[in-house]
C-alpha cells in the first residue's frame, strides 16, 4: 500500500490542516491581488474602481476556466498519488498542462473578439470604457502565465507538497505589490499608468511564479522524462480520458465563474456607490472565504488519495468526521474576519464617498452566516468529486446558479431596482438552495465504493 502524503490514519485534523494551510494562504494571495489592486486604486476615485471591476469582471472568466480544469486534473493527480503510480502522475500531468494551454489559447482569441462591444455597452462613459480595454490588454500577460501556473500548482497540491505553490505567491505578491504602485503612480522612472499600472504588476508577478514552479518541478522530476509510456496508452487515449473525468468539474467552476462575472456586469447597472461597494466587498467574501474552502480542498485531496490506495471503511469515515467538526471552527473564523473588514471599512477606505461606506456597512448580517452553509456545501462538493461524483456536482452549481442566482440579480437590478443589500443576499440564498441536495447525496453514501479507474 502506499505512503500518502498526507496521512489521516492518527489525526484527520492534522493530515487536513498540514495541506489547508498552505493552501490557504496561498488562495489568500491569489485572491489577495484583486483586493491590493482595489485598495491601491481606490485612492484614484469611484470611476478608476468601476474601471477594475468591469475588466476583472470579463479577465475572471478566462481565469476561471483554466483554474477549473487545473481542479480537476489536481484530484487527477491526487488519485495517482494515492496510487504511487508514476506513469499515472506523469499522464495526469502533462494531460492537464496540453488542456490549459489550449484553453487559454481559445480563450484569448475570444477576448480578442469580443471584449470591446461588452465594455462598450456596460461601462459608465467612455473614459471607463477605455482604461478597461488598456487593463485587458496588459492582464492578457496575465491568463497565458497562469495557464501553466495553475496546472503546476495543481500537481504539487495534489501530491501533497501545497507549500511550494504557496511559495510562489510569497516570491510574487511583493513583485506584484511594488510593480503595482510604481506604474499606478509614475514612481522611480515607470510611466504613470493608472488604473492599467495594476495590470503591469499582475503580469510582472504571475510570470515571475509560473517560472518558478516549472523550475521546481524540473528539479523534482524532470517532467518525467525517465517514465516511459502512458496511463491509456497512447497520449491521444490518455488526454481523452483526461478530459471526460475533467470536463464536469470544469464545466461546474466555469459556470461558477460565467456566474459570479455576469452577476458583477449587471452589478456595473447599480449606481456608482452601490456598484463601488460591491467591487470593494465580492474580493474580501473570496479571500476571506478561502480560509473554510482551502480545508474543503484539502479534505477532498485527502479522499482522492484514500481511494486511490484503497483506504475506504472505518478510515474514511473517521477522516470525514474529524475534518467535518474542524470545518464549522474555520467558518466561524471566516465571519470574524468578514466583520472585522466591515467594521474597519471607515478607516480602510476613508477617501470613499460616505454612501459607498455605508453600503458596504450595511452588508455585515450577511456576511456573518454565509460561511457556515457554504463551508459544509464546498466538503460535501470536493468529496464527490474526488470520489468520481462530477456530474451530479456539477448539476447542483449549475441550476442554482443560472435558475436562481443570475436570473434573480437581473430581476432585482435592471427592473425592480431594490437596495443593494437584497442583491448582495443572494450569495446567502444561493448556499441555502444548494444545502439538502448535496447533504443526502453525501449522506446516501454510494459514492464511497467509486474506483478511480471509473
Amino acid at each position: 500500500m502506499p505512503a500518502l502524503p498526507a496521512d489521516p490514519a492518527t489525526s484527520p485534523t492534522r493530515a487536513v490542516f498540514g495541506l489547508a494551510w498552505p493552501l490557504t494562504l496561498k488562495a489568500i494571495m491569489l485572491h489577495g491581488i484583486v483586493v491590493i489592486d482595489a485598495y491601491l486604486v481606490s485612492a484614484l476615485g469611484e470611476q478608476a474602481l468601476a474601471v477594475l471591476g468591469l475588466a476583472a469582471a470579463i479577465a475572471g472568466l478566462l481565469l476561471g476556466v483554466l483554474l477549473s480544469f487545473s481542479n480537476a486534473t489536481q484530484i487527477r493527480i491526487a488519485q495517482a498519488s494515492g496510487t504511487g503510480d508514476a506513469r499515472f502522475l506523469k499522464t495526469a500531468l502533462l494531460s492537464g498542462l496540453t488542456i490549459n494551454i489550449a484553453a487559454c489559447a481559445i480563450g484569448l482569441v475570444l477576448l480578442a473578439a469580443v471584449a470591446r462591444p461588452i465594455i462598450d455597452s456596460l461601462a459608465h462613459n467612455p473614459w471607463i470604457a477605455e482604461q478597461a480595454l488598456r487593463y485587458l490588454a496588459v492582464f492578457a500577460i496575465v491568463i497565458a502565465a497562469e495557464s501553466v501556473h495553475q496546472c503546476l500548482s495543481a500537481y504539487f497540491n495534489g501530491t501533497g507538497d501545497t507549500r511550494l505553490p504557496l511559495y510562489s505567491y510569497v516570491l510574487g505578491v511583493p513583485v506584484n505589490v511594488g510593480v503595482s504602485i510604481a506604474f499606478i503612480h509614475g514612481l522611480f522612472g515607470a510611466p504613470e499608468l493608472g488604473v492599467v499600472g495594476a495590470a503591469v504588476g499582475s503580469a510582472t508577478a504571475a510570470v515571475l511564479q509560473a517560472s518558478f514552479l516549472g523550475l521546481c518541478l524540473w528539479h523534482k522530476t524532470g517532467f518525467y522524462r525517465g517514465v516511459a509510456g502512458w496511463r491509456n496508452g497512447t497520449f491521444a487515449a490518455s488526454l481523452r480520458r483526461h478530459l471526460a473525468f475533467a470536463w464536469p468539474i470544469a464545466a461546474t467552476f466555469i459556470s461558477a465563474t460565467a456566474a459570479a462575472n455576469v452577476c458583477m456586469l449587471l452589478y456595473a447597472k447599480l449606481d456608482v456607490n452601490a456598484f463601488a461597494a460591491m467591487t470593494l466587498i465580492m474580493p474580501w467574501v473570496q479571500v476571506a472565504g478561502t480560509v473554510g474552502m482551502s480545508w474543503a480542498q484539502a479534505t477532498g485531496i485527502i479522499v482522492a488519495q484514500l481511494l486511490g490506495s484503497d483506504r475506504r471503511g472505518e478510515t474514511l469515515d473517521r477522516f470525514l468526521s474529524g475534518a467535518w467538526r474542524a470545518a464549522f471552527i474555520a467558518a466561524g473564523l471566516v465571519a470574524v474576519v468578514y466583520l472585522t473588514v466591515i467594521m474597519a471599512s471607515p478607516w480602510l477606505y476613508s477617501e470613499l464617498h460616505p454612501t459607498t461606506r455605508a453600503t458596504l456597512i450595511g452588508f455585515w448580517p450577511i456576511l456573518l452566516f454565509l460561511p457556515f452553509p457554504k463551508g459544509s456545501n464546498a466538503i460535501c462538493g470536493n468529496t464527490l468529486r474526488a470520489a468520481g461524483e462530477t456530474v451530479y456536482v456539477m448539476h447542483i452549481f449549475i441550476w442554482s446558479q443560472w435558475l436562481f442566482r443570475v436570473p434573480v440579480t437581473a430581476l432585482l437590478v435592471l427592473f425592480l431596482g431594490v437596495p443593494v443589500f437584497w442583491v448582495f443576499s443572494l450569495l446567502l440564498l444561493e448556499e441555502l438552495i444548494k444545502f439538502p441536495a448535496f447533504h443526502a447525496r453525501l449522506h446516501r453514501g454510494d459514492w464511497k465504493s467509486a474506483s478511480v479507474e471509473a
